[in-house]
């Protein structure tokens, strides 16, 4: 769900010429590599197949990427539970991205499960320990959002500045609408303007907190092949940034990722945008939570049947103090849990994921 773009600067630079192009290119893998890569987690359904349903499901969104799940699967039901070794405790101490990651997760699977013809019903328990999809046999059916789950993806870059439709607008809404979960679309230029301001102050307090920063650089992936052996993480080149052997990487964040820099890019994203998404739960426990998340993910998945690109800027509800601010700007006293930015914008290159049989099974 949270993303941050790498900067990197003219040090870095001066490295890659010093370096030797073929070592340069066995430390860091090839953009074609990890495009063919792509390509094969993002084949088409396989009919009646269970792990490719679970792959549609592991496409879906989530914090810093690190996948926090798990998929328990019986005869008639599939679980999800969190993989709490995949925790991001200082940007997400009470564990609220990582419910709204697994909500996100049964959107994409239910979805897929009824394309593979196996139309169910998705539960949460009370205590929010975990969702599970309850399936019955059927004919596989078409479901209108299934191709847009390979092609969905947080594109972390400027959009066009273009409005969007009120007739996609209200096509975004109703695809969003989930029992216990409000969005608000916030389209007005100087509402825009304010959100950004908070997204810059939730931005300037996290990049001054060594704590967060720390935890951010465990999950960035400097490189196609470093995001490949993971099959998790950050990549940068997905931000639009150029890709760094690990060790240049990690000293360029150090030295050259700056507030002030990164302020300047989210500014001119969100002055780019068309619109911001605001995702607010009717109460701020682990069950709506992953409501949420099935709420945005859907959101996100008829955003790309339109043709429109989104990007997380959740700085205002992970920074809490700047939470109530945000809740007054949309007119609700509840805790606001998710933001996005939305409008027309490019392609880049995908987030990598783990395979299959490394999310399966307790």
């Amino acid at each position: 769900m949270n993303r941050r773009a790498l900067m990197i600067g003219l040090g870095g630079t001066a490295v890659v010429a010093a370096s030797g192009a073929a070592a340069w290119r066995i430390s860091t893998g090839s953009t074609a590599g990890y495009d063919a890569y792509s390509a094969k987690l993002r084949a088409e359904l396989a009919s009646g197949d269970m792990d490719d349903v679970i792959r549609f499901a592991t496409l879906a969104a989530n914090s810093h990427n690190t996948q926090p799940w798990r998929f328990l699967i019986s005869n008639d039901a599939i679980s999800i539970v969190p993989d709490e070794a995949r925790r991001t405790p200082i940007v997400d101490p009470d564990d609220h991205h990582l419910c709204v990651s697994l909500g996100c997760a049964a959107a994409n699977l239910a979805i897929a499960a009824v394309a593979s013809g196996r139309p169910g019903e998705i539960e949460i328990a009370p205590d929010g320990a975990d969702i599970r999809y309850h399936f019955t046999q059927a004919a596989p059916r078409p479901e209108p959002l299934l191709g847009a789950i390979v092609k969905r993806q947080s594109t972390r870059a400027a959009y066009d500045g273009r409005a969007v439709s009120v007739g996609d607008l209200a096509a975004l809404q109703e695809a969003a609408a989930i029992p216990g979960v409000n969005l608000v679309l916030v389209t007005a230029r100087p509402q825009m303007v304010r959100v950004r301001d908070l997204v810059i102050a939730g931005n300037t307090a996290q990049m001054t907190d060594p704590a967060f920063m720390r935890e951010l650089k465990q999950w960035l992936r400097f490189n196609p092949r470093s995001a490949v052996q993971t099959g998790d993480g950050l990549l940068s080149v997905a931000s639009g940034n150029p890709l760094l052997p690990t060790p240049l990487g990690r000293w360029a964040f150090d030295h050259l990722f700056t507030a002030t820099s990164e302020n300047d890019r989210y500014a001119r994203q969100i002055d780019s945008s068309a619109g911001i998404a605001v995702f607010v739960g009717d109460t701020a426990d682990r069950e709506h939570w992953m409501r949420v998340g099935q709420a945005c993910q859907r959101f996100a998945l008829e955003a790309t049947r339109l043709g429109l690109k989104l990007a997380f800027i959740n700085q205002p509800v992970e920074v809490a103090r700047l939470r109530p601010e945000l809740g007054a700007l949309i007119g609700t006293a509840k805790r606001p849990d998710l933001v996005l930015r939305f409008g027309y914008g490019p392609m880049l290159p995908y987030a990598p994921r783990r395979p299959v049989k490394d999310v399966v099974g307790s």
